[in-house]
């Protein structure tokens, strides 16, 4: 055997028993058994399709899903579609106004707001769900559409084993303190800003 390969394969292992002890000592570390609060934030692709993702997951065990989508609700999308037509067993909710770009109404769209979220409410406080998607909440507060203080009581009162994923672009310093897990998406390029038509199936 080349004695250069040798020296790598076994730096390699090296690292990697390194690296597998830190894992299974954060592992051990973490005691705590409980729902998690997520918040997918920022300008980047993927935050609704990432917490669809954790849809499809909680329907893998059989859990009991929520999905509640604010703003969309215009034009469907293949996740509505497969979740109304596949996946009954998942309450799903949309504000159904499509973007404020669109209505150009703020008062109704107070409205559609406000009675959106009576609905996300009810999921909230209701402990048989495992998990609740509030999807692009974050525009309903930043526009203040609905009000920050009563929304983050909701969600810090939620039931002890309930997750929740809140999305959407301008994520507020109350959500990001609230969330266990932040994710800010980054866009670095995007193909409709070459003139690129969203792809159905990829896009929406």
């Amino acid at each position: 055997m080349n004695k250069y390969k040798e020296t790598d394969d076994k730096a390699h292992k090296r690292q990697m028993q390194a690296l597998k002890e830190d894992v299974d000592a954060s592992i051990k570390a973490a005691k705590t058994k409980r729902g998690v609060s997520i918040l997918l934030t920022g300008n980047g692709k993927g935050k609704s399709s990432s917490a669809f993702g954790m849809v499809i997951r909680s329907l893998g065990y059989n859990y009991k899903v929520g999905v509640v989508q604010f703003i969309k609700g215009k034009q469907s999308s293949g996740e509505e579609i497969f979740v109304r037509e596949r996946c009954p067993s998942v309450s799903f909710y949309q504000m159904g106004t499509g973007f404020t770009w669109n209505t150009q109404d703020r008062p109704s769209d107070i409205k559609a707001a406000k009675d959106t979220w009576m609905v996300a409410e009810k999921m909230v406080k209701d402990k048989t769900y495992h998990l609740v998607i509030l999807d692009e909440l974050t525009y309903m507060l930043s526009y203040k559409y609905l009000d920050e203080d009563t929304v983050m009581k909701v969600l810090k009162n939620r039931p002890i084993n309930q997750s929740i994923v809140v999305t959407g672009r301008g994520g507020t310093s109350a959500l990001r303190d609230w969330a266990d897990t932040v994710s800010d998406i980054q866009e670095t390029k995007h193909a409709f800003n070459e003139g690129i038509m969203a792809r159905k199936g990829v896009d929406f």
